[in-house]
């Protein structure tokens, strides 16, 4: 069953469950949005460490943080924002500039930046962008030099 946005118009299908925010994800406040990229963000990471061909617990943990700590999400952001359309950087605006307690083991700027990638990663998914997403998250498991970033076990094990 397709989700119907606030809007009224259909979904299409995009998100992974029929539950649609109740505003339009643009009225949504950004640690809102925020919330649910974490999530979103941190799927598209395992997803693509599944791809991998090492999956043993402790690994695929290991490799996570490398992409899901503030300091990686404030990276893979900095890397991104070139490429940003104006909506999508008024979204980053947003969510860096949301008021919102830092863990301990951050800094504030990382954490803002973290933040503000996760907000991207939200909205993407509320107005039904998985095209986008995808878009966005290959370029953050690419290393800066457009090669893919070390693998587990140094290959992604498919032919090329």
């Amino acid at each position: 069953m397709n989700a119907v946005r606030p809007d009224g118009a259909e979904a299409g299908g995009t998100w992974l469950f029929p539950y649609p925010p109740a505003k339009e994800p643009k009225l949504l406040p950004p640690i809102v949005l925020a919330y649910m990229g974490d999530a979103v963000y941190e799927m598209a990471i395992r997803q693509y460490l599944i791809s991998m061909p090492n999956h043993r617990p402790q690994v695929l943990h290991r490799q996570a943080t490398r992409y899901v700590s503030a300091k990686s999400q404030a990276r893979a952001l900095a890397r991104l924002a070139p490429m940003l359309t104006a909506e999508e950087a008024d979204i980053v605006r947003q969510g860096r500039n949301a008021k919102s307690a830092v863990p301990k083991s951050a800094n504030v700027n990382e954490y803002r930046q973290a933040t503000a990638l996760e907000a991207l990663f939200g909205y993407l998914y509320f107005i039904g962008r998985g095209d986008r997403i995808r878009e966005l998250a290959e370029i953050i498991v690419q290393a800066p030099d457009g090669e893919e970033a070390p693998s587990q076990a140094g290959a992604r094990g498919k032919p090329e």
